[in-house]
Parts: C-alpha cells; sequence; structure tokens
C-alpha cells in the first residue's frame, strides 16, 4: 500500500512537473539545472563539446552522444554506482519511440500472475509511473539512491535512453536482460518535434521542421545520434541474443501478438501453456 501510495505522489509529481515545463519550457528548466551544478561539475563539463538541441535544450557530447544537460549530472550517477541485479529488465529507447508502450506491454506481461486482470495497476497509473528511469527518477536528487525496494514486484523492471555503449558497466557485464525498441527516423523526428515543441514556453522562437531534420540528420538531438544509438543495441542483440531483445515500433504494430508472445518467452515464459499464452495474448 506504502508503495502505491507513493506512486500517487510521484504521478501527481509528473504531472505537476509536466505543467511547470510546459509554463516555464525545458529551457529553463535545462538552464536551472546547469545553475546548480557545483565547481567541480561545471569544470568537468567545460571539457565536454556543447550545441543545442532543436528543443531549445543544450546538449553536451560525452562517451560519444549528446546527453541533455538536465540529467547529465544524474547519469554520470548512475554509470557510477548503479548495481544491476541478474534478474533486472531494462528497457531501453530513444525518446519518442513507444517508450509508454513498450512500458505498458513489459509490466504487463512480466507481473501478469502478481495482480488480478482487473486490478492491474495500469488501469490507475502512468506506465512512466510503474516503470521509473533509472537516471532521471533515483539518480536525479540522489548520487547513491537505495534501490533495494524500490519496486513492489518482483523482478525489478526499469527503463533507461542511454547508448548500449554508455549503460552502467554492471548492466553489460550482468545476466539481466534488456529490452530495447526502435522506429522509423522519421516518425522518431516528427513525434519528437511535435512534442517538445509544445513544451517549448514563451520568449522561445518554434524551429521549423526543416531545422529539426538538419540537426536530427547530424545526429543533433537528444541521447543522438539516432542510428548509432540504434546500431549499438542492434549490434549487441545479435552478440547476445539471449540478453538483447531488439523490437521494431512498426512490426509491434503490425503483428502484436507474435511479439507479444516473443517478448514474453523472452522474459522467461517458455514453460507456459498454450492456453495460457493465450490468455496473456487477450490481455
Amino acid at each position: 500500500m506504502l508503495f502505491f501510495l507513493s506512486l500517487s505522489r510521484s504521478a501527481a509529481c509528473f504531472t505537476m512537473e509536466k505543467t511547470d515545463m510546459c509554463n516555464s519550457s525545458m529551457v529553463s528548466t535545462s538552464h536551472d539545472v546547469e545553475e546548480s551544478w557545483d565547481d567541480e561539475f561545471q569544470q568537468l563539463v567545460q571539457t565536454f563539446p556543447k550545441d543545442k538541441s532543436f528543443t531549445g535544450m543544450n546538449l553536451y557530447f560525452f562517451q560519444g552522444f549528446w546527453c541533455p544537460s538536465i540529467v547529465l549530472k544524474a547519469v554520470i550517477s548512475c554509470q557510477k554506482h548503479f548495481q544491476a541485479f541478474d534478474s533486472d529488465i531494462i528497457i531501453a529507447t530513444l525518446p519518442k519511440c513507444g517508450t509508454t508502450w513498450l512500458k505498458a506491454l513489459t509490466f504487463s506481461t512480466l507481473y501478469r500472475n502478481q495482480f488480478a486482470r482487473e486490478k492491474n495497476p495500469l488501469l490507475t497509473y502512468n506506465p512512466h509511473s510503474l516503470v521509473r528511469f533509472i537516471d532521471y527518477d533515483f539518480y536525479f536528487n540522489d548520487t547513491c539512491p537505495d534501490l533495494e525496494n524500490c519496486t513492489l514486484f518482483q523482478p525489478r523492471l526499469f527503463s533507461i535512453h542511454l547508448p548500449y555503449a554508455s549503460l552502467p558497466t554492471s548492466i553489460k557485464d550482468s545476466n539481466c536482460k534488456i529490452v530495447y525498441l526502435c522506429r522509423n527516423p522519421m516518425d522518431t523526428l516528427i513525434s519528437f518535434w511535435s512534442f517538445f515543441s509544445r513544451l517549448r514556453g514563451e520568449g522561445f522562437e518554434p524551429v521549423s521542421l526543416d531545422e529539426a531534420f538538419e540537426m536530427f540528420c547530424q545526429g543533433i538531438n537528444e541521447f543522438g545520434p539516432f542510428f548509432d544509438h540504434v546500431l549499438g543495441y542492434w549490434r549487441a542483440s545479435q552478440e547476445k541474443s539471449s540478453k538483447i531483445l531488439f523490437l521494431q515500433y512498426e512490426d509491434l504494430k503490425e503483428d502484436i501478438k507474435t511479439h507479444l508472445k516473443k517478448l514474453a518467452m523472452f522474459l522467461g515464459f517458455l514453460s507456459l501453456r498454450k492456453k495460457r499464452n493465450k490468455e496473456l495474448l487477450k490481455k
């Protein structure tokens, strides 16, 4: 019960934060975060190439990808301190590539036997409240959060936007599993541009789609370059097929049943009877 009360507060805060971002803009929020950095971190960041995304947010080129300034410190803390369990499941995506959908699918598949269908927490809570971002949600305000009992259900389920090469070492070296979802780059760009255009506050000129397209092609976008991100996980999935499941957004749309069954098998439900699989697909 305490866990769900905390979820209610988190969901409320999430909604409030989104509203605040719409009113004061993601750019202002990013600027406030940078102002809060201590001198040591400021000096470190000055060694990173810097650019600005078409969202208006400052990006720093860190470990071969463009990291939003708003989460840069959290990302570094996460890399240093996060300890993965062999039983963990990690959802990895670029923003606007179906993250919310994949969270809901994986949550329902992984925990389907832990609650009645009519009591599925997804009927009450946002998928982002149930499947938390490792860096954003746990390391943003705490360099060493206690993650032992951070989830009500087991095994633990997290999400992340980082490229494969920049994942915490414990994720890559452990036996935990990664589910990656990619999307058509043009659809990703349009969704990205449309979403963040709505978040830009007053006083900030909107970036045209042509400008956004040019920057996207140059790889200058949150957690980009796009193709480096996708190829990193695809190559890793070819080498470690039992550890990384590589899914495509368009395939899920075209044949959700087949790919949901594929997801269930990847998560370890090989012993399910056909009847149980059919029940899962109906849900």
